[in-house]
């Protein structure tokens, strides 16, 4: 399996939801994003931000720090959002059902490292970076997955 690997400058909120509304019509149920990064650094921010987009109707879309995992009806699949940073033990997601979710729905988990060997070898990992300057970040894509490769290349500058 080869990787496939590009970084992008998120230089802006606007431009991280530009790049949300950008995947989001090529999502498809099956797909899991994994959104891995300090605090800060925007995972929360894009994963709102692609659900908005996916949704039909706009609707709040908060955080799932203390619920886990909220879910949303969007026109293709579910849409899970689930953040693991209070998760101690990968058995933990098992009970959230979110290992079945990645089978039929769009995933976007913040903390993948919760995961551990549960994470699915086709997602797409996303790592957000803090960088020096005001509000600038850096996002890293990469998958070893076929699936990913022209979507990646497709992400305008």
């Amino acid at each position: 399996m080869t990787l496939i690997s590009r970084s992008i400058a998120l230089n802006s909120p606007s431009r991280t939801e530009a790049l949300a509304r950008h995947l989001a019509p090529v999502l498809a149920a099956g797909d899991v994003l994994l959104l891995e990064g300090p605090i800060g650094a925007g995972k929360t921010h894009f994963a709102r931000s692609l659900i908005q987009s996916l949704l039909p109707v706009p609707e709040d879309v908060p955080s799932p720090t203390f619920t886990l995992v909220q879910v949303y009806d969007g026109p293709v699949s579910e849409i899970w959002h689930a953040d693991l940073y209070r998760l101690s033990a990968p058995d933990e997601v098992v009970e959230l059902g979110l290992t079945d979710a990645f089978e039929g729905a769009i995933c976007l988990v913040e903390w993948p490292d919760r995961l551990a060997d549960l994470a699915p070898e086709n997602a797409l990992k996303m790592s957000f970076k803090l960088m020096e300057g005001e509000g600038e970040r850096q996002l890293t894509l990469s998958s070893t997955s076929r699936r990913w490769e022209p979507i990646i290349q497709a992400i305008p500058e």
